[in-house]
C-alpha cells in the first residue's frame, strides 16, 4: 500500500509564539505512527518559490495521513499555531510504481538523506512528456527514488499547484548535484514553456 505524506510549507514570524504549536505536536507525533523526514536542516529553493519553512512527514497510508489531520489531536494543536504562521498544507499520496534504473554506481548514502519537493504546474501535457523520460538519466545516476510522483492530494490549507513530485536521494550533497548535473539540466531545458515548477531541495531530518 503507497504511503501518505504531509508537506506544509510554512513561514513562522514569531517563532516564540508558534513554539506552543510545535511543542504540542511534537509529543502527539511521537506517539501516532508517523515519520519526520524532513525539517529544519539545510535547503536550497532550486526553482520558483517556496516558503521559509518546509516539512516532509510519513505516514502507513494516504487514509491514515487524511484523518490523523482531521483528529482530535492535531486540531488541538493546529489551533496553536493560528495567527502564528502562514501555511501552505498539503496531503499527498504516496508512490509504489517503477523507479529510476540505475546508472552506474549512485552516490553513497549518507547519515541523512536528500530529497526534492517538487510543485508542478503542467500547462502543456504532450509537450511535458520527454522531460519525464529524460530525467530518469539524471535520477538514476544519483540515486533517486521517487515518494510522490502525482498521486492524489488534498490541499488543507493554503493553495499549491495540482501536481507534486517528492524525491529522496541518498544525501543532500546527491539532490544538489542531481540537479546541477549536465543529465538533469539537459532534461529541463524540455520542460521550458511546458510547466511552472516550484522546486526545493532538503536535508533530512537529524532528530533535533
Amino acid at each position: 500500500m503507497p504511503k501518505g505524506y504531509w508537506i506544509p510549507h510554512l513561514d513562522v514570524p514569531d517563532m516564540d509564539r508558534f513554539q506552543a504549536y510545535r511543542t504540542t505536536a511534537d509529543a502527539w507525533h511521537q506517539h501516532n505512527g508517523s515519520r519526520l523526514l524532513a525539517r529544519g536542516g539545510r535547503r536550497d529553493v532550486l526553482e520558483g518559490k517556496m516558503r521559509a519553512r518546509n516539512v516532509l512527514r510519513e505516514y502507513d497510508s494516504y487514509a491514515v495521513a487524511l484523518a490523523a489531520y482531521s483528529s482530535p489531536e492535531y486540531t488541538r494543536a493546529h489551533k496553536l499555531r493560528e495567527g502564528h504562521a502562514v501555511c501552505d498544507f498539503l496531503i499527498v499520496e504516496g508512490y509504489d510504481g517503477a523507479q529510476p534504473a540505475p546508472v552506474g554506481t549512485p552516490p553513497s548514502a549518507a547519515a541523512l538523506k536528500g530529497y526534492w519537493i517538487g510543485h508542478v504546474d503542467v500547462t502543456d501535457p504532450e509537450g511535458y512528456k520527454p522531460y519525464t523520460v529524460a530525467n530518469q538519466t539524471a535520477f538514476g545516476k544519483f540515486g533517486a527514488r521517487y515518494l510522490v510522483r502525482a498521486g492524489r492530494h488534498e490541499v488543507m490549507e493554503g493553495s499549491q499547484r495540482p501536481r507534486t513530485v517528492v524525491l529522496e536521494f541518498p544525501s543532500y550533497e546527491a539532490a544538489l548535484a542531481c540537479y546541477r548535473s549536465p543529465e538533469y539540466q539537459a532534461a529541463a531545458a524540455l520542460r521550458k514553456g511546458k510547466a511552472d515548477v516550484d522546486l526545493v531541495a532538503l536535508e533530512g531530518y537529524d532528530g533535533k
